[in-house]
């Protein structure tokens, strides 16, 4: 029996070369999502976090904690008369802007 020599030869490596790496790629990009989804969830909390203690008149420890619960963010707290505005951005995956506001008003003292 004699085995005859063909064109395609070689090319079910090439298939399965570029749909492993389309795979990869589709699984990196979907890791990457789900962390820009985590660290948005993460600016969430803080500014909430921020908001709530600035309201209780304890800005800076608002300020400590959105920075610890968001490492490298950047925290914006605004208080323009009965209405206290934050703001805690940071830079995600894939360079991808990431912030998140929230407000609050003061207790009375």
């Amino acid at each position: 029996m004699r085995w005859r020599r063909s064109d395609d030869q070689g090319m079910v490596t090439v298939e399965a070369a570029v749909a492993v790496s389309a795979l990869l790629v589709a699984v990196w990009l979907g890791a990457n999502g789900l962390v820009a989804v985590t660290e948005q969830m993460r600016c969430a909390d803080a500014a909430r976090e921020a908001a709530r203690l600035t309201a209780r008149g304890e800005r800076q420890r608002g300020e400590e904690a959105a920075g610890r619960i968001v490492g490298g963010a950047q925290v914006l707290v605004e208080v323009q008369g009965d209405a206290i505005s934050v703001v805690v951005s940071k830079r995600g995956p894939l360079g991808l802007p990431l912030s998140a506001r929230a407000f609050a008003v003061p207790e009375p003292r």
